[in-house]
């Protein structure tokens, strides 16, 4: 996952130089920044990015510490000082010297009286992303051998390097002309300071592969001159990237060590996460010490909001809370500091005395096992049309009114759920997410766009009756009715599809409906005739005996096609049954849709 804070002058700043770049721990003042790395056993930071060229850098350089000081810091050129002694070698002025080195608006400029509105914010001088593999990951990376490792860390290079890529293609915005309110895409790229570390900072440390990401917040506009990133356009694609990510990394880790990736379902009714197959359970409690701490602090400050509001929390505000009770917890940082062999070390005898040393070592040769059975019974194949519908039913029950960049965070999962680590074709991701806007959307207000459920929903069936009260509040979470939603409209689908393949016309169906629900379909409406509708309520079991009663009706109706063509064609010679290749040897791909122009083949 990647998560976003902040770097701001003051203490963000300071715990840049003291924290982040010394591996989280703690840097004594005047130490040395290499001598502070190698006492915590971290390796230096280095550079990445396009925008590097503009300012003199190249990507795999080591980040100095007067650099990462005058960018990161200051807001000047990390080659300030030697621009500078030109400048006063010219016969500038020291006030003119110092300005040729600053890129774009001088950090005091919101400290200045002239300007009420610049003075009561405070600027931002980076990003700080952080970069972190699931846990099951950290597992196998922490308790396999040396060529293990340096696999897992190798995926985590090229994943992370193809994510922050696509920000700097896709999201990153400089802000331009009156106020900021234009936007304009960067001339160059990004200025990356990437800082790896190996452990979380709990009291007892555990293994915890990530990455802080420094986005330096100046970059060039169009024109060539130096502005600022646009902070609210990467907050707003922070998901989409994160899910790019992952997807990433699960294609890397499949491709070179052969493992293979099944959803696991941390919190009931939340999003489940994707980890490595077979890997023992009881290790994620292990390594995970400070979701623990969240877990216990969450539910009191979850009751406060209850009672403060008068309602559950959604999944935004769940997340602010989340944050909050991480905030909570946060342990103080260590003092003792040990290097990468010395961890490894420490975390096998800790999970051995626990666990027992059989599981450990054959940590990867159950993963390996576990691959070739999950391939026998998966087929690895993205149907656009059927991920559309799914992608568009679990946003829309999620948020109402959503944006693109919320479909395609949730088109790149359904594409973790449905490769489970075969590599996806480039574009496909943009292709769901096409054919979502094309077929299932319509405008609603500025910049936003909801379902069209006049083109979501059946209109030549009853059961529109049972999906439509799904959209609405209801004691289950919202998760879960979205995916109740997604599964209900994906049968349908599918009914419809073997239809169209035998050449027969759709029919209306009857569908079995409880008395409770069996309701009319509501006309859309606006104002307060919508807020006046009374809601309708459909539990669980009525939605599941539903998408059951679909299926059936889709089999009987596919079922009687066959029939019919076989009475109108006649009997047909009997074929030799086939030989098919095995589920695991078949390559990805996407299966084309009969009538559809949208999205076609990828």
């Amino acid at each position: 996952m990647i998560s976003m804070s902040e770097v701001r002058p003051g203490n963000g700043w300071r715990y840049l130089f003291r924290g982040v770049m010394v591996g989280d721990g703690h840097r004594p003042a005047g130490a040395p920044l290499r001598a502070a790395q190698d006492e915590a056993g971290v390796p230096p930071g280095v550079w990445k990015g396009r925008g590097l060229a503009a300012v003199g850098l190249a990507a795999g350089d080591v980040v100095t510490e007067r650099q990462a000081e005058l960018l990161l810091g200051e807001g000047r050129h990390p080659d300030a000082d030697r621009i500078e002694r030109e400048r006063l070698a010219e016969g500038k002025s020291p006030a003119q010297a110092r300005r040729a080195t600053v890129l774009g608006r001088p950090i005091e400029h919101n400290r200045s009286p002239k300007t009420d509105k610049a003075k009561e914010r405070t600027p931002w001088l980076g990003m700080d992303l952080v970069f972190r593999p699931p846990p099951t990951a950290h597992i196998a990376w922490a308790f396999g051998d040396d060529e293990t490792r340096l696999v897992l860390e190798l995926c985590q290079d090229i994943s992370r390097d193809k994510a922050l890529a696509w920000m700097e293609d896709a999201v990153a915005e400089i802000r331009w002309k009156g106020g900021g309110k234009h936007r304009a895409r960067v001339k160059d790229g990004l200025i990356v300071a990437v800082f790896r570390h190996y452990e979380s900072r709990a009291a007892e440390s555990k293994p915890l592969l990530h990455d802080h990401a420094v986005v330096s917040i100046r970059a060039r506009r169009p024109d060539g001159t130096w502005g600022n990133l646009s902070a609210d356009s990467m907050l707003a694609h922070i998901v989409a990237a994160d899910t790019l990510y992952t997807l990433y990394f699960m294609e890397e880790v499949s491709a070179r060590l052969g493992w293979v990736w099944e959803p696991r379902e941390v919190t009931p009714g939340r999003r489940p996460v994707m980890e490595i197959a077979d890997i023992d359970q009881r290790l994620i409690g292990w390594q995970s010490t400070r979701r623990q701490q969240i877990e216990d602090a969450l539910p009191v400050l979850t009751a406060k909001y209850e009672e403060r509001q008068g309602h559950p929390p959604g999944e935004r505000a769940a997340y602010a809370l989340a944050c909050q009770a991480a905030d909570q917890t946060r342990p103080p940082k260590r003092t003792v500091l040990l290097s990468l062999t010395e961890l490894r070390k420490r975390w096998r005898d800790s999970a051995i005395r626990a666990y027992g040393a059989d599981v450990i070592d054959r940590l990867a040769e159950r993963a390996r096992a576990a691959a070739a059975a999950v391939w026998a019974r998966v087929r690895p194949v993205v149907d656009i049309a059927l991920a559309a519908v799914d992608v568009v039913a679990v946003v829309y029950v999620m948020r109402g009114a959503f944006k693109r960049h919320h479909l395609l965070a949730e088109a790149r999962r359904h594409l973790s759920y449905v490769l489970r680590g075969w590599p996806h074709q480039v574009g496909l991701d943009e292709q769901i997410v096409q054919a979502v806007v094309d077929d299932y959307t319509r405008p609603a207000g500025r910049r936003m766009m909801t379902a069209d459920l006049r083109a979501l929903y059946p209109r030549d069936t009853e059961d529109q009756a049972v999906l439509r009260p799904l959209t609405r509040k209801r004691t289950a979470s919202p998760y879960e009715r979205a995916r109740l939603a997604a599964d209900a409209l994906r049968v349908r689908a599918q009914a419809v599809r073997r239809a169209e393949r035998l050449g027969s016309r759709t029919r209306p169906r009857t569908v079995a409906v409880p008395a409770a629900s069996r309701s009319r379909p509501r006309p859309f409406h606006t104002g307060r005739e919508a807020s006046r509708a009374p809601e309708q309520t459909t539990d669980v079991d009525t939605v599941e005996q539903t998408r059951r009663t679909l299926a059936e009706a889709a089999l009987a109706r596919v079922r009687e096609g066959a029939r019919e063509r076989a009475l109108a064609l006649g009997p047909r010679p009997q074929l030799a049954p086939a030989t098919a290749p095995p589920p695991h040897t078949q390559q990805p791909g996407t299966q084309h849709t009969p009538g559809r122009t949208t999205g076609g083949v990828a």
